[in-house]
């Protein structure tokens, strides 16, 4: 059975255990900790929004979302290791994408690292774009991507 629930304050570590499982296979494409592992959870659980997905009371995954001025921005979409290869990625993007829209957005955005390929392939497929590339300070470059909603 899966829930899908907002998280509240006393999620801070369990969301930051299941971020730093599901990033540890990019630390040695990257040579370091990508940011998601690295955040302070305590204070993002406080400012943004977080949705988890529960399969079976396992934490599987979870999507970190902000509102922006115009757009909703998706900064982390993680899934447990357990879980990967069940398309839970994709129907947390697909959850994203629905908390845009009843928030009135009419977009949607992401960045990732540009050596994360398989991500990059799979945003192209949920019918992203990709906007632009930037050097991103000493952490490789970023790869922005967005993708227009509705009408």
């Amino acid at each position: 059975m899966e829930t899908l629930r907002r998280a509240v304050a006393a999620d801070a570590l369990a969301i930051r255990e299941l971020t730093r499982a599901a990033y540890a296979r990019w630390v040695p494409l990257i040579g370091r900790e990508p940011r998601p592992m690295t955040a302070d959870y305590d204070e993002a659980v406080a400012r943004h929004r977080f949705d988890l997905l529960y399969i079976e009371g396992a934490l599987a995954a979870l999507i970190e979302t902000l509102a922006e001025a115009d757009h909703l921005l998706v900064e982390n979409v993680a899934v447990s290791p357990r879980f990967q290869g069940r398309g839970l990625g994709r129907k947390l993007m697909a959850h994203a994408e629905s908390i845009a829209t009843s928030s009135g957005f009419r977009e949607i955005r992401l960045y990732t690292n540009k050596l994360f390929a398989a991500n990059i392939e799979l945003y192209l497929d949920l019918g992203y774009r990709i906007d632009r590339e930037e050097e991103a300070k000493g952490l490789g470059i970023a790869v922005y991507m967005s993708k227009p909603l509705g009408p």
